[in-house]
């Protein structure tokens, strides 16, 4: 599927991702967009709106309904070609390949034919056009769906991303902890995961606000609290991997195979923000 290109209206845009099923998280997450007057044209999702959790049919129902621009993740890409595994690029036997084992056959059984009608119609990129900048948006790189780009990663595995889009800043998903990163003016923002914590220790789950302030651009991280024991009880009922359920209180990976030695090194660590500018350093 070629890129698609949108305009984004107004100065500020919601970015969010990982969703991975956890519709408390999700509600939670539609409510403060509308207190905070936030239209559906200004909200970015960075694709996996299934995954780990409980409820994929509704999450997917609300996001599709809410009509905010969305790409595929690859589970969503797994799911509508039929595939039997999530696609995630954990290594084999791992302690994620193991509970992708669980979740993975659930998600896929519960969702619907329209879900994966929809599924279909998502591009796996975007560029935005948003305060006068192209905006790229990827799912883990734009080569790569599934790679795990982190802040620590060299900027030379980001640069390529900007390139074949033809963009000045990339919005991504998939590694599941928020940052971002400049390099000569050029941000890639990542707002980490709304369904799972970030591995530092807490509760909390993630997105993003990207503002046009002047002729900058201000991006701030913002936690979000919900009902993560309800989600936890109908994860329970479904026998879906007791590892993720404990994430979701403890706030700590059961594995760290996917981090980078220097993300390995911040597990437990909690995470701070200041506002970020594009020409200034990023927190």
């Amino acid at each position: 599927m070629d890129t698609i290109k949108r305009s984004i209206e107004g100065s500020k845009l919601l970015l969010f991702g990982g969703v991975y099923s956890n519709f408390q998280a999700l509600d939670a997450l539609q409510a403060w967009a509308k207190d905070h007057d936030f239209s559906p044209n200004q909200i970015v999702c960075t694709g996996d709106v299934v995954g780990y959790c409980a409820q994929p049919q509704e999450c997917v129902d609300v996001v599709r309904e809410w009509g905010v621009h969305c790409i595929a993740g690859n589970v969503e890409i797994q799911l509508r070609n039929g595939d039997d595994d999530c696609g995630c690029n954990f290594n084999e036997d791992s302690s994620c390949d193991l509970n992708s084992r669980n979740w993975y056959p659930f998600a896929k059984q519960h969702v619907n034919p329209d879900a994966l009608n929809w599924m279909n119609s998502l591009p796996l990129n975007l560029v935005l056009e948003f305060g006068g900048k192209k905006w790229g948006v990827v799912h883990g790189s734009q080569e790569e769906t599934a790679k795990f780009v982190y802040k620590s990663s060299p900027w030379k595995e980001k640069v390529s991303s900007y390139e074949a889009l033809e963009v000045d800043h990339i919005l991504a998903g998939h590694c599941g902890i928020p940052f971002a990163d400049e390099n000569e003016g050029h941000l890639w923002i990542n707002s980490g995961a709304l369904g799972m914590p970030a591995n530092d220790g807490t509760q909390r789950v993630w997105f993003c606000v990207i503002s046009k302030e002047g002729s900058q651009f201000t991006t701030e991280f913002h936690s979000i609290e919900y009902d993560f024991k309800s989600t936890q009880e109908k994860m329970k009922r479904e026998r879906l991997p007791v590892a993720y359920i404990e994430t979701l209180e403890s706030g700590l990976w059961d594995s760290t195979e996917v981090l980078d030695k220097e993300q390995k090194k911040l597990t437990g660590v909690r995470i701070e923000f200041n506002r970020v500018k594009v020409g200034g350093n990023p927190s």
